[in-house]
């Protein structure tokens, strides 16, 4: 055998080989998504207490012990699915506020817009954040505290701007109108959750509009017309 042939030989088995490795990060990717998503629907029909690993492992269709493989703890696993969408949400605010061309009541209402549609779309995944970790003061939401407040102290940048050039007035601090606007936001979600509130697609559009009047209606330095 050649040379070329060994180094022939040599080039189509390490190609293999790399092929081989991306398939199963793609597979051990898939198999996690899996896990986490079967997740989201036990912590949402049984609440994060009111389970156990095993009922996760069943709705996943895994073998109880490949949850452990992926994930230390339930706990780890609700951690999981809370960064990864409030670092979505996070991203969102910070790409709202980075256009200086925008008015911030039009900001605000993007954000409140991008949180309502984030519970139309996955209103299981929002149900276990907002029930097992924001509200949660006694556990989930106590340790994640200063992750929730990046999501408060950016919407309170975005007020605090609009104080500065005169578009709302400064008679509310820039943090109590941030908790006061995010607070609004979860307790509608909260009352979609219970179905307090009716959950017809017109009025995901009319809660969006309704948080904004209800928030900026007591922040613009001149009333806003119709």
């Amino acid at each position: 055998v050649s040379r070329a042939d060994e180094l022939s030989h040599l080039r189509s088995a390490l190609g293999g080989a790399r092929l081989m490795a991306t398939r199963n990060l793609e597979q051990a990717a898939e198999k996690r998504r899996q896990i986490l998503d079967a997740a989201v629907v036990v912590f949402a029909r049984q609440g994060f207490h009111g389970c156990r690993v095993s009922d996760i492992a069943d709705e996943a269709g895994v073998a109880y012990g490949l949850v452990y493989h992926y994930f230390r703890s339930k706990d780890e696993v609700l951690d999981t699915l809370f960064l990864e969408r409030w670092d979505v949400l996070l991203a969102a605010i910070r790409e709202v506020d980075a256009d200086a061309s925008i008015p911030a009541r039009e900001k605000l209402h993007a954000i409140a817009s991008f949180i309502v549609d984030s519970y139309r779309h996955d209103p299981d995944l929002m149900k276990v954040i907002i029930v097992e970790v924001t509200r949660a003061a006694n556990s989930f939401g106590r340790s994640h505290l200063a992750k929730i407040r990046e999501a408060y102290d950016l919407i309170a940048e975005i007020v605090a701007k609009a104080q500065a050039t005169g578009e709302f007035r400064t008679t509310v601090t820039p943090a109590f109108a941030a908790l006061a606007f995010y607070g609004a936001i979860e307790q509608v979600l909260t009352g979609w959750i219970f179905e307090l509130l009716p959950g017809a697609p017109e009025d995901f559009d009319q809660a969006k509009d309704f948080v904004v009047d209800t928030i900026c209606g007591g922040l613009d330095a001149v009333a806003a017309t119709a």
